[in-house]
């Protein structure tokens, strides 16, 4: 399939990679491997694949401090890059130099939080279209009935692709029209100021790049598809067997509509395991919409975590400060 592309539209298609540093590189290997994830060890650096596709989705760097989100590289056509560039050029914004932990590819600016942003030439990572629900947990009986499967056949849980990344930002508003105005991100729902979901112009899931307020920058959450609802609560038992026994869930969104479970990480952020996300493909233009607080996080579930919605990024910064 060829990847799609908007019509006369400069924009991002994908979160080419996330990267962060995290105190123990160990403590992170064995929980992102215990996440399902194909974890290779560079020395002082994990990459994060999935099992069956060669696209790098993150890099963790170890750092002996708190753990930090350290920037996104965004990807564009080829086409698109002189263009874009010029467009964030008119738009004010300064080009910055590589980060330390990145590479020079590409050109590089913060966003209004100062979070570091690679631009660069990639492949589309992004999809194409919604993913499937696969079936694979479901067997037939003798009288050829689809049943659900055995415990004992339930196998390890390993997700198939990034979905999202939630950032906190000390002013949403702020940093949507950044996204939106000089990325060519699109507003796909939000809730007053306090969250706001954007997708990407070329397709994408309901949300590729979401926004939560916050005191500063940090990450939330990553988000990853999988393609059975029975792996969002087989990940949580596999995510509660090996001792990581904080979370949120199993429940559903109402926006983006998907089944969820969140794992806590050792550093207090989460990842996702998301099932039957809405996608918005390059031909739709999508009805935005302004929810209720009561209707941004959840239709139904288990009760919020007092610590959901705290950024621990900026709450490490506070305490090594004082």
């Amino acid at each position: 399939m060829v990847d799609p592309k908007r019509p006369d539209v400069t924009a991002i298609h994908s979160i080419d990679r996330f990267v962060l540093s995290v105190p123990d590189l160990a403590v992170a290997e064995k929980y992102f491997s215990t996440f399902g994830l194909d974890v290779r060890n560079h020395g002082q650096r994990l990459d994060l694949y999935t099992f069956g596709h060669d696209h790098c989705w993150g890099s963790v760097h170890e750092s002996g401090k708190p753990k930090k989100l350290e920037y996104l590289s965004l990807g564009v056509y080829q086409e698109d890059f002189a263009p874009l560039k010029s467009h964030v050029s008119s738009q004010n914004v300064a080009f910055a130099h590589p980060h330390p932990f990145g590479t020079d590819e590409g050109f590089w600016i913060s966003d209004p939080d100062g979070n570091a942003l690679q631009i660069k030439v990639a492949e589309k990572s992004s999809p194409n279209e919604k993913a499937p629900a696969l079936g694979s947990r479901y067997k037939k009986n003798p009288i050829d009935v689809p049943i659900g499967p055995n415990r004992s056949e339930g196998g390890r849980v390993q997700p198939l692709r990034l979905s999202h990344i939630l950032l906190f930002a000390s002013d949403v508003g702020k940093s949507l029209k950044f996204y939106s105005d000089v990325l060519g991100f699109r507003l796909s729902d939000k809730s007053a100021d306090v969250i706001a979901f954007a997708h990407g112009a070329h397709s994408s899931d309901h949300h590729l790049l979401a926004l939560a307020k916050s005191d500063g920058p940090g990450l939330h959450h990553t988000s990853w598809v999988v393609q059975e609802i029975d792996d969002v609560g087989l990940g949580m038992e596999q995510m509660l067997a090996a001792g990581y026994a904080k979370g949120w869930g199993v429940g559903r969104h109402v926006i983006g509509s998907n089944y969820f479970y969140y794992a806590q990480d050792p550093w207090g952020s989460f990842t996702e395991y998301s099932y039957d996300i809405d996608f918005i493909g390059v031909d739709t233009v999508w009805p935005s919409g302004d929810y209720q607080p009561e209707d941004s996080l959840y239709l139904w579930g288990p009760p919020l975590p007092e610590d959901f919605i705290t950024n621990y990024e900026t709450r490490s910064t506070s305490l090594s400060a004082a």
